[in-house]
């Protein structure tokens, strides 16, 4: 069970006193506590050296070049299908049309 309270093993990550013993950390780069305890913010950072970059291990190769494509053979072949779409639609249509007129015969009998 913990107690609560300071106890001998947080006395390692307690902060120096105001003279510090010697050897103590220099604390001189440490940002300042915010008013009423409250966040600070982040530490403050170094930017990196201007010319640096990640390093790169893998080149890809170009891209490759497509086939050309022939529009005329696509354009007859797009009229193809839409004369076959059409076909089969009006066939469907003719069939609806045809059981729809034997099945109001059969009802007016």
């Amino acid at each position: 069970m913990t107690t609560p309270g300071p106890s001998a093993d947080d006395d390692y990550w307690r902060r120096p006193a105001a003279g510090g013993p010697p050897g103590a950390p220099d604390r001189t780069d440490a940002p300042s506590p915010a008013p009423n305890g409250g966040y600070a913010g982040p530490p403050p950072t170094t930017p990196p050296p201007a010319n640096w970059s990640p390093p790169l291990h893998v080149q890809p190769p170009p891209p490759r070049q497509l086939p050309g494509q022939d529009m005329t053979a696509l354009d007859l072949a797009e009229q193809r299908a839409q004369r076959v779409t059409w076909t089969a639609g009006a066939i469907a249509a003719v069939v609806l049309l045809a059981l729809s007129c034997a099945l109001c015969v059969r009802l007016v009998r």
